[in-house]
């Protein structure tokens, strides 16, 4: 495996593959972990996990370094991953006993209630884009439930993968309760079929999660799937709109674009659609790209070349069919992996550029008549993880929010993830929860007892 910066293409480092032989063995020392850590109290475990947070807390600077090196994410945006990464370690060290406490249920028995039991091993199939947030979002609910966890992640960010298990392992943890597999993609349908794991979860394509799903579906085990998003960002007559443009440009702009949950569709009524388009254009011209290691820029490089090729294909398709670009549009030439922060407008719901999800710094303005339009627009998509609406009357932002189809919905913020709140989606964006206590309950044995 060949960690490559996508800042200047240039190689890191080399990896060695496992062979089949050599994850058979990490398997079934993981297996003979997890049996003994199931029977351990939450309070060794919360111990355990309040260490891991505390190491990444102390080395958040190498981390967030490594993070750069291998993904190109801006270096104070791969920092506060690394801190959002120690707060969900700390919210489940805290809150596990509590999720997974026994709920007590009047029946005919004397005694009846419901425990919350750990499954075993689960693999998690993990992308590059969030290398450290989306390993521990599942990572801490599971080890504190009492499971244990194999990672395959990413190839282009293998360092970050065998710097994670560094974590758990000198947290404390048992030495084979959480492993790094290296190995390519094309593997992991032998890995789900192994009866070591118990459960599945994957967060990346929509492409990924379907083959995933099928493996795990046809050996009958538990799959929880994060797929792509493509989040509609709506701008009401009455939003504020200076307020309402930075935050549009931010949440397109975070990770240069790389994100599931980023706002790809900026829905705009009428009113206010050139007063918006002016601002965000005046506020996204004036972003610095460049070095993701300097703490003045902006946007990085994305992390392949094939991802700028990819989303400079979406881009030109769209002004053939009638898209106008406003701001950028094109690679940025020279070393790395940049794509220039875009706005198209005059975008139809035709356009690639709003029926696929756009992986980049591109940010697509739709314009339409009203509010129902606005539901109707931002609802037809195969997509439905996220997505915002900004207008001044909180209370009917919040009926607003509730005719959107999609896992989460924010009335005058960004959508993000967060420890407290359940995270997902529906229709092509998958299925089940990370995070909160119904996170943390996607992988328990949902256990009834009855005694009389």
């Amino acid at each position: 495996m060949k960690s490559i910066n996508p800042a200047t293409g240039k190689l890191i480092a080399e990896y060695n593959e496992h062979t089949m032989f050599e994850v058979e063995k990490i398997l079934q020392n993981v297996d003979n972990a997890q049996f003994h850590w199931k029977k351990s109290s939450f309070s060794l475990r919360s111990a355990l996990m309040k260490n891991a947070a505390r190491l990444l807390r102390q080395k958040k600077t190498d981390y967030a370094r490594l993070i750069t090196g291998e993904m190109g994410k801006v270096i104070r945006e791969a920092e506060a991953e690394v801190e959002k990464s120690a707060w969900v370690c700390d919210f489940y060290a805290e809150k596990a006993g509590e999720f997974l406490a026994d709920e007590i249920t009047d029946t005919d028995a004397g005694l009846s209630f419901v425990a919350f039991e750990p499954l075993g091993t689960v693999l998690a199939v993990m992308p590059w884009n969030f290398p450290f947030w989306q390993v521990f979002r599942f990572a801490a609910p599971a080890l504190m439930a009492g499971n244990a966890g194999v990672l395959k992640h990413a190839s282009n960010v293998p360092g970050c993968a065998l710097a994670i298990e560094s974590v758990f392992r000198d947290a404390g943890f048992p030495e084979n309760i959480f492993r790094t597999l290296m190995i390519p993609g094309s593997s992991v349908e032998k890995v789900i079929e192994h009866d070591v794991i118990k459960a599945v979860t994957l967060t990346g394509s929509e492409v990924a999660g379907s083959k995933v799903a099928e493996k795990a579906g046809r050996n009958l085990k538990k799959t929880v799937l994060e797929l792509g998003g493509s989040d509609p960002f709506i701008v009401l007559a009455d939003a504020d709109l200076e307020l309402c443009a930075s935050t549009a440009v931010t949440a397109r702009m975070i990770n240069s674009g790389q994100s599931c949950i980023a706002a790809k569709r900026f829905i705009v009524v009428k009113e206010v659609a050139d007063q918006f388009t002016e601002l965000v254009k005046q506020k996204m011209a004036a972003l610095k790209t460049g070095d993701p290691t300097d703490p003045a820029t902006d946007s990085g490089p994305l992390a392949r070349p094939d991802l700028v090729a990819d989303l400079k294909e979406q881009v030109d398709r769209s002004v053939k069919m009638g898209a106008k670009v406003e701001l950028g549009g094109n690679k940025i030439s020279g070393e790395g992996f940049y794509f220039e922060p875009t706005i198209l407008t005059c975008v139809t719901e035709q356009m690639p550029v709003f029926k696929e999800e756009t992986f980049g710094p591109v940010l697509a303005i739709i314009v339409v008549d009203n509010e129902l339009e606005a539901i109707r627009v931002a609802n037809n998509s195969k997509f439905g993880l996220g997505g915002c609406v900004w207008i001044k009357n909180t209370e009917k932002g919040i009926a607003f929010a509730r005719e959107i189809e999609s896992g989460a919905v924010f009335v005058n913020g960004m959508v993000k993830s967060d420890p407290r709140l359940p995270f997902g989606g529906i229709k092509k964006s998958g299925y089940g929860r990370e995070l909160s206590d119904y996170g943390i309950k996607e992988f328990v044995n949902i256990k009834t007892i009855w005694a009389k």
